[in-house]
């Protein structure tokens, strides 16, 4: 009875101890993958975002087959049809790969489209001369990077997984409440604790400030011209 118990402690350890090994590899590297929390949003973000792309057509289909064609076709809205949703779920996480790593943000946020601070700085450089070493060729630099990457690969086997739930919200659920809650929070992320990048979204862009200055000259000028009138 000992040696088995013996034997699956020593297996539990082993891999332990390779999972530690891999995740300290990639911290040395400065390679941070995303969590499940983060790929769910993620995923629930572009899906519906492609949803709201197809939702605009008012088309009218026609489906099921008929041999003699005697009996009519059943007609249906396109924006309702199960067709809708099998265009929208090909190749959507294909649009992971738009995201950049934004690593001056350590919340989720860090996943995010657009050039992030950091590399607009670099090619700011660049672009004035200054030698920038980063150890890969320049024309790489705005590839995806491998964090990126294996989120795709998130992406892909999160759908897979949880296909009949996302069919299930798409037809029954989707007028009462989003995605990214009845997926992410109510069968991916079971925990609280896990579901707590949900909640970060990106600042709010800060207004420009008015150059007072710009602003004074202006008001002096109309003044002054209003006088010679």
């Amino acid at each position: 009875m000992l040696r088995p118990l013996f034997i699956f402690s020593l297996v539990a350890l082993i891999q332990l101890t390779a999972t530690y090994g891999q995740q300290t590899a990639e911290e040395e590297q400065g390679v941070r993958y995303a969590n499940r929390c983060e790929a769910c949003k993620i995923l629930a973000a572009e899906l519906e975002a492609r949803l709201g792309e197809t939702g605009k057509s008012h088309d009218v289909i026609e489906i099921g087959y008929s041999v003699d064609d005697v009996r009519p076709k059943k007609r249906t809205e396109y924006r309702r049809s199960e067709l809708r949703l099998l265009e929208s779920l090909e190749n959507v996480c294909e649009r992971v790969l738009e995201y950049n790593l934004h690593k001056e943000r350590t919340d989720s946020t860090r996943f995010a489209k657009g050039m992030s601070q950091t590399f607009q700085t670099l090619h700011g450089l660049v672009d004035k001369g200054v030698k920038v070493d980063l150890g890969i060729p320049y024309e790489l630099w705005d590839k995806p990077p491998v964090e990126v990457t294996q989120m795709k690969t998130q992406c892909e086997n999160m759908l897979e997984q949880y296909e009949d739930e996302i069919s299930d919200w798409y037809f029954k659920l989707q007028e009462t409440k989003s995605l990214q809650k009845h997926l992410c929070e109510e069968h991916v992320l079971k925990h609280r604790q896990e579901r707590e990048c949900l909640k970060e979204q990106l600042p709010e862009p800060k207004p420009e400030k008015k150059d007072k200055k710009a602003k004074g000259e202006k008001q002096k000028k109309t003044k002054g011209e209003k006088e010679e009138l």
